[in-house]
């Protein structure tokens, strides 16, 4: 896929007039790959693009598993670097005289990188006055580090929290590969006080946008709890699977529709049916339609191990469907008011995520009072709103 978009350098005519219109490039690791990052990056460039700026989402690689961007002509450009993925990167050896593979397999990848970062000079070079580069993953900032960016302005993203990101290697590389752009955003405040504390002093925030709010909320009728996301680890479906096997028994009626697909499918599959859940449980698959997936239930699960400003919590609360979920980063307890428009659970205590689910399935009054605060409090993220910080930070890095 590949695409290209031209600065126009003018000022919109629209009520944001003063505003003028940039080139903002949104890079990622890949343009549609299955997760949060994907759906925000395109949400966004939508949002940038009726506002008159001219976005490029560019992709180092394709997804090996893609997600499904709508069809038809998408309103900003499209570029995938790699038309194969590139090498991965080989660990160093103290053996390199008695087996040059990994060596020349490491010198191939570098010299790649090189040649596709090359690519993104050129497009780079062609943009206007102004121009903002947009890292949403930190993989993809290896290629951005090797560009010409010069007369652009970067800004580098984490989209996990500061804890679940320490779990893992990109912690290292959040540190190396973003402490020299212009800044570095992450989902909260409380994530980037403990980035600073990292010795990184460019850190800033910015919550994710609302993805969509429905003209109605859930009539909160059906017997159900809803679980939307991908069946990995991450996910936690395995921890729900236990906390739903002490709640089931004492709610008969009630279902849980577990929306998703992934890696572990088969194996939470076989959990299900040892825990004695499959009369309770259906397995309903990816859905491209999550606002009628929450319209058919009357409270939404999160049971995520890790996570950094969910999207689809704030989907179910737009939707008036109170939530149930670990309190497992800053961004859970930053949507969700523990006890006003949801409960939360400690992280990983499935007992405790079976009672806060009992709680709501057993009071009708509560689930209404809940749904409705709900609705009402996540609209402080609405995309205007998100919006305007972002353009207020384009302002600021500018002078």
């Amino acid at each position: 896929m590949t695409g290209r978009s031209s600065a126009t350098g003018h000022a919109r005519g629209d009520s944001a007039a003063a505003e003028p219109a940039r080139d903002v490039f949104i890079v990622s690791n890949s343009v549609d790959e299955l997760g949060g990052v994907t759906t925000w990056s395109h949400q966004m460039a939508r949002l940038f693009t009726e506002r008159g700026h001219c976005v490029h989402i560019i992709g180092i690689t394709d997804a090996a598993v893609p997600q499904d961007l709508g069809g038809g002509k998408l309103p900003y450009a499209i570029t995938t670097l790699y038309d194969a993925p590139p090498p991965k990167a080989a660990k160093h050896s103290g053996f390199r005289r008695l087996d040059p593979v990994p060596w020349l397999r490491m010198r191939a990848r570098d010299t790649g990188m090189h040649e596709q970062a090359g690519k993104l000079s050129a497009l780079f070079a062609q943009a206007g006055p102004g121009a903002i580069v947009v890292v949403t993953q930190v993989w993809a900032m290896e290629w951005v580090k090797l560009a010409d960016t010069r007369r652009l302005t970067v800004i580098g993203m984490s989209h996990e929290s500061h804890a679940y990101s320490r779990a893992t290697s990109r912690f290292a590389r959040v540190k190396r590969y973003y402490a020299d752009v212009d800044r570095l955003l992450v989902l909260t405040r409380e994530d980037a006080d403990l980035w600073i504390r990292e010795g990184l002093n460019n850190v800033g925030f910015m919550p994710n946008p609302l993805p969509h709010l429905p003209a109605a909320p859930s009539p909160r009728t059906e017997l159900a709890v809803v679980s939307i996301g991908r069946l990995t680890d991450q996910k936690g479906i395995d921890m729900l699977l236990d906390a739903w096997a002490e709640v089931a028994p004492r709610h008969p009626r009630w279902r849980l529709d577990v929306y998703g697909d992934g890696e572990d499918e088969q194996a939470l599959r076989q959990q299900c049916t040892a825990l004695g859940l499959d009369g309770s449980v259906r397995w309903l698959g990816r859905t491209g339609d999550v606002p009628g997936a929450l319209r058919s239930g009357s409270v939404f699960v999160q049971s995520s191990r890790g996570e950094g400003f969910p999207l689809a919590l704030m989907e179910a609360m737009a939707a008036g469907v109170p939530c149930a979920a670990f309190d497992c980063a800053p961004g859970v307890r930053e949507i969700v008011r523990d006890g006003e428009d949801g409960l939360l659970a400690a992280p990983g205590h499935t007992v405790e995520l079976a009672q806060r689910l009992d709680t709501l399935m057993s009071d009708p009054a509560l689930r209404d009072r809940m749904g409705d605060l709900a609705r009402e409090n996540v609209q402080r993220f609405t995309t205007d709103r998100v919006v305007h910080m972002w353009e207020e930070l384009f302002r600021f890095l500018e002078r």
